[in-house]
């Protein structure tokens, strides 16, 4: 019997303006190959959660972020013996253009409606029972929409 594993990685909810990044696993990409998910990845050991999140969103599309608060927290077996927890964080991009690595395919800025006929279900599942969604709301103030709230 192999010794139980214990995974810890981090996603990003990033967003520009009524829209969220989210990117397509490659097809030959051994988990979940050509599906949609939010970019992110596993902390290395010593890391910080916030210093991980910007290393994985600049390694898998390019970006640098500006990491705001941690939305919510996630975890499910992959395995009888392995166990994953995935912290997803809001964040913002400090600039919108996307340069993916090789373990993606493909990237979208979308919208909410968007999200939910492309994301992987477990995914969706998740931003959905977590209220992502209102993100995405154009915020007000005075009755005038608000470009720098969230």
């Amino acid at each position: 019997m192999s010794v139980p594993t214990i995974v810890v990685a981090v996603k990003a909810v990033i967003v520009q303006d009524d829209h969220i990044l989210i990117i397509k696993r490659a097809d030959d990409d051994e988990v979940n190959p050509g599906t949609w998910e939010l970019v992110g990845g596993k902390l290395d050991f010593g890391e910080s959660l916030e210093r991980a999140l910007e290393r994985e969103v600049l390694e898998e599309a390019g970006l640098h972020v500006a990491v705001q608060q941690l939305f919510y927290a996630t975890t499910f077996l992959t395995a009888p013996d392995r166990q994953v927890v995935i912290m997803t964080y809001l964040a913002h991009p400090v600039a919108t253009t996307v340069t993916l690595s090789e373990e993606h395919s493909d990237a979208r800025w979308v919208t909410a409606d968007e999200a939910q006929t492309l994301l992987h279900r477990p995914i969706l599942d998740d931003l959905n029972s977590h209220d992502v969604w209102t993100l995405l709301q154009p915020k007000m103030i005075n009755g005038q929409e608000c470009k720098s709230c969230l």
